[in-house]
C-alpha cells in the first residue's frame, strides 16, 4: 500500500535517493523492495496490468451488449504493447546514450508498468460515475503523477527511473569484477539524458490514454 500511495502521489514522498547495503564480500549493492520503498519491485506492476486485464473485461460486462472472451485477449494485447515500446523506447535512449547498469533490465521494466496504478485509478473513477470534465481531471492527474514519479528532471532529488539514466555518483553499486555502475556524467551528456527523460515523462500520456480507451462488446 506505501508504494502504490507513492505512486499515486508522489509529491508528498521524499526522500527518493535509493539505498544501498554492503554484502558480505565488502561490496555495495541496492537494498530490495522490501526494505527500500525507492527500489523499484515487479509485483506491483505485474498486479496493475492483471487487474487492468480484468477491469476492462467488467466493463465490458456493465456496458454494451455484455462481456465475450477476446476482449481480455484484446486487452492483454494492448498492455503487452505499451510495456514493450515503453521498454524499448528507454532502452534505446539508454543504449544512444551510453547509459549502463546492472539492474536495468528490471528496472525499466518495473517503472513501465506503474503507468497501470494511474490506469486504473482513472477507469475507477469512470466506474464509480465520475465523467466528463471531471473524469479528464482525474486521469490528468493520474498523469501527472505518473509522470512525476518516473522521471521529469525539474526537481532536483533523484527519483525512479531518474536513478538509471542520471545516476548519482554517491551512491555507485561496485559489480563483481570491482567496476561501478555509476559514471561521472558531464554537462553535455547530462543535458542529452535529461532531454530524453522529459519525453520519456510525455510520452506516458500517449501509452495511458491508449490504455484507457477501454474495447466494448
Amino acid at each position: 500500500m506505501h508504494k502504490i500511495k507513492l505512486v499515486l502521489f508522489p509529491w508528498l514522498h521524499k526522500p527518493w535517493a535509493r539505498r544501498t547495503r554492503r554484502t558480505e564480500h565488502g561490496q555495495h549493492e541496492w537494498q530490495p523492495p522490501r526494505d527500500d520503498i525507492n527500489s523499484p519491485d515487479l509485483y506491483i506492476p505485474a498486479m496493475a496490468i492483471v487487474t487492468y486485464i480484468l477491469l476492462t473485461g467488467l466493463h465490458a460486462g456493465l456496458s454494451g451488449p455484455g462481456f465475450r472472451p477476446q476482449i481480455l485477449g484484446e486487452s492483454a494485447s494492448r498492455a503487452t504493447l505499451v510495456v514493450l515500446f515503453d521498454f524499448l523506447f528507454v532502452k534505446l535512449g539508454c543504449y544512444i546514450l551510453n547509459i549502463q547498469g546492472s539492474s536495468q533490465f528490471v528496472d525499466i521494466f518495473a517503472y513501465s508498468g506503474y503507468k497501470f496504478v494511474g490506469v486504473i485509478f482513472a477507469i475507477a473513477a469512470g466506474f464509480v460515475g465520475i465523467g466528463g470534465a471531471l473524469w479528464t481531471v482525474v486521469f490528468v492527474y493520474a498523469f501527472l503523477a505518473n509522470a512525476f514519479f518516473l522521471p521529469i528532471p525539474t526537481v532536483s532529488p533523484l527519483r525512479s527511473l531518474r536513478s538509471v539514466v542520471l545516476p548519482d555518483p554517491s551512491n555507485s553499486i561496485s559489480s563483481s569484477s570491482g567496476a561501478t555502475t555509476t559514471a561521472t556524467v558531464n554537462p553535455a551528456q547530462r543535458r542529452r539524458r535529461i532531454t530524453f527523460l522529459f519525453l520519456e515523462a510525455v510520452s506516458q500520456i500517449v501509452y495511458m490514454a491508449a490504455l484507457v480507451r477501454l474495447p466494448t462488446a
